[in-house]
């Protein structure tokens, strides 16, 4: 049978395909921690999950395409608390954040336009991109700077008659980089100037650590018709299996056009909705101790790793991820070996490989993504599994 070229070049999840290898790593008796997939194991708040304790409707109907119109009049006063000026009118609900950032290529872009990505970048990107049939153009961030975001000029010179966006993910999936006034203002300059849109994955504006500040591209005013924030509930409230997201924008024409899109899926989901209208009521203390809880997280891997020879990362100021390059040649070989061939004191971890978040062959083969979203004490456990890995790994293959 033939099949569609857009499915068969179709990347495989980096962070899902080693699934195989952990399944059978469990089946042969081994714990392995998953520090593969950006999977919280923070407790879903009580005032979401009550919702669906206490639900007393008769029917879950069809909502409206946009979302229900209690959550989106619900959501400007917390992008207010955020220092972001939305209307009800501006948001239109989806089906995850994933949905929203497939409607946005799809929305903006015709078959063979391009778009601008600073790599590494959330690989499913690279499954969106195919989908609607638009070019990934990348531009390379590097591990030594912390990944921070080119020069303008590089991206102005990556321009051409076919470019229609640039996207970025701030706080960053996978680096953790979080990206400044000056950087993102940079950004507002070029988009205004070539006339593209600027998409930016918001979703982890909560997690940021060290002083750093979150700063949305909605506060750039002048280029609010040129500007699309991806929202998503999922970290925020560690409920990634309530799948509700929001694409945002002051451009009403824009959204009266990806209305359409919306309208052929017919309705988020309901009752999930439901929830995270309830969450809008969470103190924002919450947020205070999730974020000091991941900091904790996140200094346990990042001085574990320092201390593993041969390992090169820089701490990351944002989200719950941490880029680092192994003393291996080939990484994907090293987090198969973990879950195939290893285990300390009978566990093992799951790594996500750092290649399948680079557009570039090549770039990012001795690279892991890990997520520090297990406790303190799972965290530590799997950062010395790690390194007994690491090193077993070195001497079997004289690296």
């Amino acid at each position: 049978m033939k099949y569609s070229n857009r499915i068969t070049e179709m990347q495989e999840s980096p962070i899902r395909k080693l699934v195989p290898y952990s399944l059978q790593a469990k089946k042969n008796g081994k714990t392995v921690y998953h520090l593969n997939i950006g999977q919280p194991d923070i407790t879903t708040p009580k005032q979401m999950l009550d919702v669906f304790r206490n639900i007393s409707l008769d029917v879950i109907a069809y909502g409206p395409s946009q979302g229900l119109e209690s959550y989106r009049e619900a959501l400007p006063r917390y992008y207010a608390s955020r220092g972001i000026s939305v209307n009800p009118e501006d948001i239109l609900i989806t089906t995850s954040g994933s949905e929203a950032l497939l409607f946005s290529l799809i929305a903006i872009c015709d078959p063979g336009d391009e778009v601008i990505i600073p790599q590494p970048y959330y690989t499913n990107m690279n499954g969106f991109a195919k989908m609607a049939n638009v070019t990934i153009v990348p531009i390379m961030t590097n591990i030594e700077d912390g990944f921070s975001l080119p020069a303008p000029h590089a991206f102005e010179e990556l321009i051409t008659e076919r470019t229609k966006a640039i996207y970025i993910c701030n706080p960053n999936n996978p680096t953790g980089a979080v990206y400044s006034q000056t950087q993102l203002s940079a950004l507002a300059d070029i988009v205004n100037k070539y006339d593209l849109y600027l998409v930016a994955d918001e979703v982890y504006r909560e997690f940021v650590y060290d002083g750093n500040k979150h700063v949305s591209i909605l506060q750039f005013k002048y280029i609010s018709q040129k500007a699309i924030v991806v929202d998503s509930i999922s970290k925020r409230y560690s409920a990634c299996g309530s799948r509700i997201g929001a694409f945002v924008s002051k451009n009403q024409e824009l959204l009266n056009h990806v209305l359409k899109m919306a309208q052929a899926r017919l309705c988020p989901p309901t009752l999930e909705q439901m929830s995270a209208e309830a969450a809008l009521s969470i103190d924002d203390s919450y947020f205070t101790n999730v974020t000091h809880e991941y900091g904790k997280r996140r200094d346990i891997v990042y001085d574990s790793l320092q201390n593993i020879p041969g390992v090169l990362c820089r701490k990351p100021p944002g989200a719950f991820y941490i880029m680092a390059q192994l003393p291996v040649a080939n990484a994907e070989d090293f987090a198969i070996y973990l879950l195939k061939d290893f285990s300390y004191n009978n566990k093992t971890v799951m790594l996500a490989p750092g290649e399948g978040f680079y557009h570039t062959e090549g770039a990012g083969r001795n690279e892991v993504r890990i997520a520090y979203v297990l406790n303190s004490e799972s965290m530590t456990d799997a950062m010395d599994i790690l390194r007994q890995g690491l090193e077993k790994y070195q001497l079997e293959n004289k690296l």
